[in-house]
C-alpha cells in the first residue's frame, strides 16, 4: 500500500509540473535550432522571452536583445518594470540578463513606473565606450500627449542603465534641404501648406513629437535617431551628437502626410533601407518600404515588402528592428512583435529573412526556418 501511495505522489507532481510547462509563462528550457515565428520563445529558464518593441546590438560574438518588459493584461502596456536584456552567441537560445533600466519609483521622475517607454534600442559609442539607450517615453497619466525620446547610458552592455533625460527633439530647427530644393517644398511657418506642416509649426518652439523609434550608427560612426512625429504623420531622420545622448538639430522629414509608425533602418551596399508600418493601433496592417542613397535622401516609397498570405497584415506583426547577421553577407532578419494588448506578456515574436531582388526587397512568411536560408 505504501508504494501505490508513493506512486500516487510522484504522478500528481508529474501532472502538476506538466501544467505549469504548459502556460506561456514557462515553457520546457531546451536548446532551439530554428526559428518559429509567432510560437512561444524559451529562455534559458524556459520562461517566453520578454523583450518586447526591442532592437539588438551585436559586440564581440555575442547578440545583445533589448525590449520592453510586459506582465500579465492590459496594465502590461504601462511600464511596470523597465527594458529587460537577453543575450545569444547564435540568435535562436537566449540566455536572460535581467532588467537593464529599472523604471523610477520617484514619484514625477520621466520614467515613473507606470508610465509608457516603448522601442527601446541600444548602440555603442567607440569614442566614449558608452553604451547608449534610446527609447520613446509618455509620462505617466498623460496617455501619449507627451510624445518624448528618452535617453540613458551604461559601461556595461548589460547595463545597468542611467536615465539621462528625456524631451522633445530639436526644439527652433527646421529640416534641413538639399541645395536647389525649391521655396515651395519647404515648410512655411507663416502659412503651413498642410495640416501636417500644420503639426510641425505648432510643435517648433519646443520640439518635435517622438513616438515610435530606432537608432542607427553608420559606416562613419554617426548616429540617426528615427522616430514618427507630426502626430505620427512624418518620419523625421535626425542626426544624434558625437557622444549620440543629444540631436544636433540637423533632421529631415520623410514621407510627409502618410501616417507611419514603428521604423527601422538598415544599409545594404551603400543603399539605406528604412521598413514601417501605417498607424492602426495595436491592430496590424501592411508594412511599407523606403530607399534611398543618400541618409538625407531623396527617400523613395516602394509599398508593402511582404508577400503572399497575411502580407496586407505584416503575417499579424510590426516592425521593430532589421538585423545584420554576424559573418553572413547580404543576410538581413526582418524582427516584428505579434501585440496582444489585453495579456501584454503573450506578445510574440515574427522573425522572418528579408531576400533582395537587385536592390528591391522582399519579404516572405516562414512557418520555420534557420540561418541557411541565407546562401552566403
Amino acid at each position: 500500500m505504501k508504494y501505490y501511495k508513493i506512486l500516487l505522489s510522484v504522478l500528481i507532481i508529474s501532472c502538476s509540473v506538466s501544467s505549469i510547462a504548459a502556460t506561456p509563462d514557462s515553457t520546457k528550457a531546451g536548446k532551439v535550432n530554428k526559428f518559429t515565428p509567432g510560437a512561444i520563445w524559451p529562455d534559458n529558464h524556459g520562461t517566453h522571452i520578454n523583450a518586447h518593441g526591442g532592437g539588438i546590438i551585436y559586440q564581440s560574438g555575442t547578440y545583445y536583445w533589448f525590449g520592453e518588459h510586459k506582465i500579465a493584461g492590459d496594465a502590461g502596456n504601462k511600464a511596470e518594470v523597465g527594458v529587460h536584456c537577453y543575450s545569444s552567441k547564435d540568435l535562436y537560445n537566449w540566455k536572460d540578463q535581467g532588467i537593464a533600466l529599472n523604471v523610477s519609483n520617484t514619484p514625477g521622475n520621466d520614467i515613473e513606473k507606470g508610465c509608457i517607454l516603448e522601442r527601446p534600442k541600444v548602440v555603442y559609442n567607440k569614442k566614449t565606450k558608452k553604451y547608449v539607450m534610446w527609447f520613446h517615453v509618455e509620462l505617466k497619466g498623460k496617455g501619449y500627449s507627451a510624445a518624448r525620446a528618452g535617453v540613458a547610458t551604461s559601461d556595461k552592455v548589460t547595463g545597468p542603465y542611467q536615465f539621462l533625460k528625456s524631451y522633445r527633439p530639436n526644439p527652433g530647427e527646421m529640416p534641413f534641404y538639399p541645395a536647389g530644393t525649391p521655396d515651395s517644398e519647404k515648410i512655411n511657418c507663416v502659412k503651413p501648406a498642410s495640416k501636417t506642416d500644420g503639426f510641425f509649426c505648432r510643435d517648433l518652439p519646443g520640439g518635435q513629437m517622438a513616438r515610435d523609434m530606432t537608432v542607427f550608427v553608420d559606416d562613419d560612426g554617426k548616429a540617426y535617431h528615427v522616430f514618427s512625429s507630426e502626430e505620427n504623420f512624418t518620419l523625421q531622420i535626425a542626426q544624434l551628437s558625437d557622444d549620440y545622448t543629444s540631436h544636433t538639430g540637423k533632421f529631415i522629414r520623410v514621407h510627409a502626410g502618410h501616417q507611419t509608425e514603428a521604423p527601422t533602418l538598415f544599409k545594404r551596399n551603400g543603399i539605406y533601407y528604412m521598413i514601417g508600418s501605417g498607424c492602426t493601433g495595436w491592430d496590424p496592417n501592411a508594412a511599407r518600404w523606403f530607399s534611398a542613397k543618400s541618409i538625407w535622401g531623396p527617400w523613395t516609397f516602394h509599398g508593402n515588402p511582404c508577400k503572399g498570405e497575411g502580407s496586407d497584415i505584416t503575417y499579424g506583426g510590426q516592425s521593430t528592428h532589421v538585423l545584420p547577421v554576424a559573418g553572413k553577407k547580404n543576410a538581413f532578419i526582418f524582427m516584428a512583435d505579434k501585440w496582444t494588448p489585453k495579456n501584454a506578456i503573450d506578445g510574440r515574436y515574427l522573425w522572418l529573412p528579408i531576400h533582395f531582388k537587385g536592390d528591391d526587397l522582399e519579404i516572405n512568411w516562414l512557418n520555420s526556418w534557420d540561418l541557411n536560408e541565407f546562401k552566403n
